[in-house]
């Protein structure tokens, strides 16, 4: 695993100082957590971006719509 050096604020530090109270093993391991929780929110945004942009495309275009609808005609409800 690399090693990196990076600097916190004291409200940090106290968190991290804690991190068997919050259930890890070092520092090091929920300081990963929380950077894979943040890899994820960034994830989902990204999700939820692209969901408004398709959305906005689909509001906008009737033709698509309608072969959206014809589509969906024949499925079952």
């Amino acid at each position: 695993m690399q090693q990196t050096k990076i600097s916190f604020e004291e409200k940090h530090i106290k968190i991290l100082n804690n991190y068997r109270k919050y259930g890890f093993k070092n520092k090091s391991s929920l300081v990963r957590a929380a950077v894979d929780n943040f890899i994820k929110l960034l994830e989902k945004q990204k999700l939820v971006n692209s969901a408004k942009l398709y959305a906005e495309i689909y509001e906008e275009d009737s033709e698509l719509r309608d072969l959206t609808n014809s589509a969906i005609e024949d499925w079952p409800k």
